[in-house]
């Protein structure tokens, strides 16, 4: 699974605009947006990929950040990969992008390290 970052417990108005991670969608919403049925996006929670916070009355939000991995996940999916190849596919990336990102950063660490 990939995790949707939580941030802050309160939000200021401004900030739910930038924060990717804020849950603002629902469900149907969502599947209006990326053209496909909330059939599938409740298969991408089956699948672990995705997991959408919950509103008070139990009902799916989903955040910029996860509706483009599920958008990524349909690409694959309109392609011709089975879904659940596709979402491994998306961790797969996802963990490579991360692992990539942490090498920057201890590669910059080190260089200011070694000016020192």
């Amino acid at each position: 699974m990939i995790p949707d970052q939580e941030g802050p417990a309160t939000h200021s108005a401004a900030d739910k605009f930038d924060d990717e991670h804020y849950p603002a969608y629902t469900m149907g919403r969502a599947a209006d947006m990326l053209g496909t049925t909330q059939g599938f996006l409740r298969s991408l929670d089956e699948a672990g990929l995705i997991t959408p916070q919950r509103s008070a009355g139990g009902h799916r939000r989903y955040s910029r950040h996860q509706l483009r991995l599920a958008a990524r996940v349909r690409e694959l999916v309109d392609q011709g990969t089975p879904i659940d190849a596709a979402c491994r596919i998306i961790t797969l990336e996802d963990e490579l992008h991360e692992a990539q990102r942490l090498n920057q950063t201890q590669r910059r660490d080190s260089e200011s390290d070694t000016l020192d």
